[in-house]
């Protein structure tokens, strides 16, 4: 029989099964099923046609299966009906709803004998009081359905069995297993239900197979997300569908109910190619309505309102703060709200929706579906809840004794909010936080966090609460966390302090300086979160408030002012230069000295000096102690310097022991960026890119990454994707003058031109023009890559006077800059200049010792030129150009370079030889011992095709079984063939 590839992700095997079975119709001759014989199970002998349940948890795809097998039949000419046993008059369902189902059923075959076939069912129904009278009307409505067939083959499909009335269940079980119609094929759907059940016990045992749906598999769901959206897909956003999901990953439903949702919300966001999430991950929901929520997340499928209703109250709770059973259990009304509470999570936990852990932590199973009961109407005020259960402890032990004890109730007392007095929150978040400190630093932030919103900023308290807060947030780089204190910070400068107020006692003065010295150091502390998350406090919509504190506090100042050197926010002057005699305050004590994660002024200065002159960074260099650092940590700061990787450059001041990388920072994120576009792993990079670039349309603190855009265009120009590139540069305001969008504007131009006819000098000129605007705002490093890309131009275009011109530009940004990577660039010019081999073959070295493949590609171009084995640098030039995936552009360099020595291009003989994807694919399946029909429902494909693709695969490799070819897989002969690529 023809097989036809199924549209349903995972499901190609199970569809064929169900079509077969629906095929089976007639093959039986003479009398009716109450004549024949029944074997020991109960089915009747000689009857061909096949009975199948089709079994599988919430939204599996039991319909969807069911649906396809009956479209694949009707093409094919058959006839397939459905038992529509929902249409019964009686609710309570039994012998006469089964009765007007057939009966239905019987009016949908049209052969002219219609009237006579339902007035012997009728006939047998008016009868059927009596002892016996309901086997009578089973034992009839069997023969009509056999006799029905008999004119005109049908098969029948009945859904949602699990729906079914125990009494309508129990009579169609015993229909299909004593009197089964002869001829008439019968496929049901429906969930397994619990033990005991009726349809559980009568439908399973009257099949003669039962199909169970597995769920699909993590591959297999990500599959269904690029089909449901109809473009590639982001990876994170499949792996935050499933994390979303939880025991749900498998079932086709909920994520299709998840990406729903974000459709309707504009979570998701085509970006570069593939479609990324806009919203948080954590934020991923299904859709919320409370039908769907019932069918996909409850066992039986159909829960009342009122507990979806308590449900959702639950899950606003359990948001909030951390509950447990001991605080429900603790309540003293049986009535009060919190015993109805527990009563909710009794039914809950029975019907699998949360569970409990071992220490009676109370979750829902799935997160997605918590996520969407929380976006329904709660019935109950949850704020008081939260305000119950801390009660019940403090009532018992007091606020700081229960801060103390259960630091977790801070979580209670924050959702509680006003409902609490202050008298009571603060003791007990206090207590919380510095319980919590040792072995939970995210919980001790949060009671710090609380506890500044019950503070006033006059409270004497309040600086050490920020200051502590600042200090544990940076610890495990928590910037947006920072950031969050930003609006007490600038509450708590607004105070005077006692030393402001005059109180001159030496303990009034000591405490007043330290206040001062904590608030500044956490005026400081956000200058570098901000930074970190890619905010300038100088850009437009920037609190001015923010500001005017910085102007208070100047070595915060400073800092903040150091973005515009990265990349980050506008270009303002650094007040302090390089040697000046400015102090920083409390240099000599406190923690505005530079300990711990944030720099000290003069490593302020000294990370901004990387980005200009070699004056500069010389005289920052000597106003740090003496061997602080070392040469290496030297040029690594000058190298992500030239990047703008604030990241890298704090880094490499602050070593290991005080900067913390860890984090899922702006600055954190592109810091990977870069390192994988120098490792050539552009890939990587790229989705680093758009990762960085939907955190900053999610509504977090984050900002965008203005650099990173930059970076990812060069990777597209590269790769020969101008469209996508300009897609990123578009992105970029035109007042962001940084030499890494230079460079990327110029080659995007000079590209576009070569397609469009654009002129040459146009794109130059304007990339002189932003190489000027870099210059005015003092950012040289870099520099040299834009004006090495437009030296290459003018070499390539025949200009000598422009040559010329731009070689001395280059070299005397040398002489100004004296920076590594600039002298990389100068030997590099002057072999593509002056034919000077020894000058590209020492750039060469120090490029491939610094580990920046991009740029060695540019040096093997160059020796391909001038050195004296061009076939060698070219073949080197073209593997390592295959590793970045380097398009247009870089190949028809290398051509023009190949054609002027005379030198042949290498082909790509293993890429083009090398098996694909798909192929890699199905020798993996071999190997682990699938049959041909697994292969060809996971490929979704027929058999044939599978072994079309097998015969296929015997040639290319030599091999003449699948024995052969898995044991060739497994002991590397393929890949040492080259034929597996990247092996």
């Amino acid at each position: 029989m023809q097989q036809h590839p199924s549209p349903l992700v995972g499901r190609h095997g199970e569809v064929e099964d169900v079509a077969e079975a629906l095929r089976t119709t007639g093959g039986t001759t003479g009398g009716s099923t109450g004549g024949t014989t029944a074997d020991a199970t109960g089915r009747t002998a000689g009857a061909e046609a096949r009975t199948l349940l089709v079994t599988g948890g919430a939204g599996t795809g039991k319909t969807a299966v069911v649906e396809q097998a009956r479209q694949i039949v009707v093409q094919e000419g058959g006839r397939v009906l459905r038992f529509g046993w929902e249409s019964g008059e009686d609710p309570a369902g039994g012998t006469a709803a089964l009765t007007d189902a057939v009966c239905g059923v019987l009016a949908k075959v049209h052969d002219g004998r219609l009237p006579v076939r339902i007035a012997a069912v009728r006939r047998e129904q008016a009868r059927a009081t009596g002892p016996g009278g309901e086997v009578a009307l089973l034992s009839t409505l069997g023969e009509v359905l056999a006799d029905a067939a008999r004119e005109v083959p049908f098969a029948l499909i009945l859904d949602n069995t699990e729906r079914m009335p125990a009494r309508t269940a129990s009579a169609l079980g015993l229909l299909l297993r004593t009197f089964r119609p002869a001829g008439v094929p019968v496929v049901m759907a429906g969930r397994p239900m619990s033990p005991g059940h009726v349809t559980a016990a009568q439908l399973p045992a009257a099949a003669d197979r039962v199909l169970e749906l597995p769920p699909l598999s993590s591959a297999e769901a990500g599959e269904l997300v690029v089909r449901r959206l109809g473009r590639p897909v982001e990876p994170d956003l499949v792996t935050a569908v499933l994390a979303a999901l939880g025991p749900l990953a498998g079932s086709p439903a909920a994520v299709l109910s998840v990406l729903a949702s974000l459709e309707e919300r504009g979570g998701l966001l085509e970006l570069d190619g593939q479609v990324c999430l806009t919203v948080p991950e954590d934020g991923l929901r299904l859709r919320a309505d409370a039908a769907e929520l019932g069918r996909l997340c409850w066992p039986d499928g159909s829960p009342d309102a009122g507990t979806v209703a308590a449900a959702a109250v639950l899950a606003a709770l359990v948001d909030r703060a951390e509950v447990r059973l001991e605080d429900l259990h603790r309540a003293q009304s049986p009535d009060g709200p919190l015993e109805a509470v527990g009563r909710t999570v009794d039914r809950l936990v029975a019907d699998r929706v949360v569970t409990v852990g071992e220490d009676g932590r109370i979750t829902f199973a799935v997160p997605a579906l918590a996520a969407a009961l929380r976006t329904l109407p709660a019935r109950a005020e949850v704020r008081s809840l939260h305000a119950a259960i801390t009660r019940l402890v403090t009532d018992r032990l007091g606020a700081t004794a229960a801060g103390t004890r259960r630091p977790r109730l801070a979580g209670h007392v924050a959702a509680a909010g006003a409902t609490l007095d202050d008298t009571l929150a603060v003791p007990l978040l206090l207590a919380a936080a510095g319980s919590s400190v040792r072995f939970n630093q995210a919980w001790a932030v949060r009671s710090y966090h609380s506890v500044l919103r019950h503070l006033p900023p006059h409270d004497p308290r309040t600086p050490g609460v920020l200051h502590e807060s600042a200090g544990l947030s940076l610890g495990h780089s928590d910037h947006i966390g920072v950031l969050a204190l930003a609006e007490p910070l600038l509450a708590c400068l607004d105070v005077p302090h006692r030393d402001d107020r005059g109180d001159r006692d030496d303990r009034g003065e000591r405490e007043g300086r330290g206040d001062r010295d904590g608030l500044e150091w956490v005026t400081r502390a956000c200058a570098l979160s901000a930074l970190h998350e890619h905010r300038s406090p100088y850009a437009e919509d920037a609190d001015p408030r923010y500001r005017a504190a910085l102007e208070r506090v100047p070595v915060g100042r400073e800092l903040a002012a150091l973005g515009g050197r990265y990349g980050i926010g506008p270009s303002v002057p650094m007040t302090s230069r390089p040697g000046s005699a400015a102090k920083e305050s409390g240099s000599s004590t406190g923690p505005s000295s530079g300990s711990g994660p944030v720099p000290s002024a003069a490593e302020v200065r000294l990370v901004a000096a990387a980005v200009g002159t070699g004056a500069e960074f010389e005289q920052a260099r000597q106003d740090m102690p003496t061997d602080a650092l070392g040469e290496a940590a030297l040029d690594r700061l000058r190298n992500a310097a030239a990047y703008g990787d604030l990241a890298g450059a704090l880094e490499a001041v602050l070593g290991e022991q005080r900067y913390v990388a860890a984090g899922e920072s702006t600055a954190v994120r592109y810091h990977s960026m870069v390192r994988d576009y120098l490792t050539g792993d552009w890939d990587s990079a790229l989705s680093c890119a758009r990762r960085i670039e939907t955190r900053g349309r999610s509504g977090s603190a984050a900002g965008v990454g203005q650099l990173a855009r930059a970076l990812a265009a060069e990777i597209q120009l590269m790769r020969g994707e101008l469209g996508r590139a300009s897609e990123w540069l578009d992105l970029i305001p035109d007042s962001v003058c940084h030499p890494m969008v230079a460079r990327a504007r110029l080659g995007v131009r000079y590209w576009s031109g070569q397609v469009d006819g654009a002129s040459v000098e146009g794109a130059l000129e304007a990339a002189r023009h932003d190489v000027r605007r870099a210059r005015e705002s003092g950012l040289l490093a870099g520099l040299d890559r834009v004006l090495l890309r437009m030296l290459s131009i003018t070499v390539r275009g025949d200009s000598p006077e422009a040559t010329r011109r731009t070689l001395e530009e280059l070299e005397a940004l040398y002489e100004e800059a004296a920076s590594p990577m600039t002298y990389e660039a100068v030997l590099v010019a002057r072999g593509m200049v002056h034919g000077d081999a020894d000058s590209a073959l020492a750039a060469y070295r120090l490029v491939r010792r610094r580990v920046d493949l991009p740029l060695s590609v540019d040096c093997c171009q160059c020796l391909t030129e001038v050195g004296d084995d061009p076939q060698s640098w070219l073949d080197e030039a073209m593997r390592s150009g295959h590793v970045l995936g380097m398009g247009r552009p870089v190949r028809s360099l290398l051509g023009a370079a190949a054609r002027r020595r005379n030198v042949s291009i290498p082909r790509r003989r293993a890429a083009r030889a090398g098996l694909s994807d798909r192929e890699v694919q199905l020798i993996g399946m071999v190997s682990d011992g699938s049959t041909n029909r697994q292969i060809a429902a996971r490929l979704a494909c027929s058999e044939k095709t599978v072994e079309q693709r097998l015969s296929r695969l015997f040639q290319r490799t030599g091999c003449r079984s699948r024995v052969e070819l898995a044991a060739a897989w497994l002991d590397g002969s393929l890949a040492r063939q080259g034929l597996v690529p990247g092996h």
